[in-house]
């Protein structure tokens, strides 16, 4: 007899990559997996925001706000915000603007809990060589930003790099990026499978290829700012500093 089992699909760093996303879809739905949950940054740096957000409100089933979501809602003002803020309506910037910080499920007995950046802020990273105590801290509650429970696991996104620590017993996962990768060329999703009769998890990263000249011809025909910064990092891996300077 088969155990039941609860399948979800971690997709993240979206970064209107619509040939990206749709790839991933695609793989998703190969696989049978009908929970698909992003864990921000819909928008920004890629050319095709309005096309990566309705896909998003259209598959996902759940989706957190992440920091390139708040930025192009209203939080910042940069050249890289204002070029997508102008190509979405007000109902989707408010969308953006009102996505949920994060989530906590409970897996197996565990409190599993899901944010784009960290559990201490949008604008705080968590990466590899953090220090231990600033681990540890992500599974601390953070009521102000509707994290109420301690953690036993945490998925998170941001840093576009995937990653597996356990951190003194507890799960540290980063999902990697889709739409704008920076430790490869290839997008990044994770599948976590839950037992559910027990504590038992899996947790699986899936590489695959996409129509990257399809994305690189639509940035380069469109007039969005850092498109030189934008093609490299597709086409490398490797991340381009983007400075708001006039002109660009």
């Amino acid at each position: 007899m088969l155990t039941p089992m609860t399948r979800i699909a971690v997709l993240a760093d979206l970064h209107a990559n619509l040939a990206a996303t749709l790839a991933v879809h695609a793989d998703v739905q190969r696989r049978g997996i009908s929970e698909i949950w992003v864990l921000g940054d819909l928008v920004g740096k890629g050319p095709r925001p309005r096309e990566v957000l309705d896909w998003t409100r259209e598959h996902a089933t759940s989706v957190v706000q992440g920091n390139w979501d708040a930025r192009v809602a209203g939080a910042s003002h940069r050249p890289q915000d204002l070029w997508p803020r102008a190509r979405l309506t007000p109902e989707q910037l408010r969308y953006l603007g009102e996505l949920p910080y994060g989530i906590e499920e409970e897996f197996g007995g565990s409190c599993w809990r899901f944010v784009h950046a960290s559990s201490r802020g949008l604008f705080h990273r968590l990466y590899p060589h953090s220090s231990l105590p600033d681990q540890l801290d992500a599974f601390l509650p953070n009521p102000a930003l509707g994290l109420h429970e301690h953690a036993d696991a945490l998925v998170y996104a941001d840093t576009h790099e995937a990653l597996l620590l356990d951190v003194e017993g507890r799960p540290l996962i980063n999902c990697g990026s889709v739409g704008n990768p920076l430790d490869s060329t290839l997008p990044s999703y994770l599948i976590l499978d839950f037992d559910d009769a027990g504590p038992g998890y899996s947790a699986s990263f899936v590489r695959l290829t996409y129509n990257r000249d399809e994305e690189i011809a639509a940035a380069e025909a469109s007039d969005m700012p850092f498109v030189r910064e934008y093609v490299t990092e597709l086409l490398t891996g490797a991340y381009q500093k983007r400075r708001a300077r006039l002109g660009e």
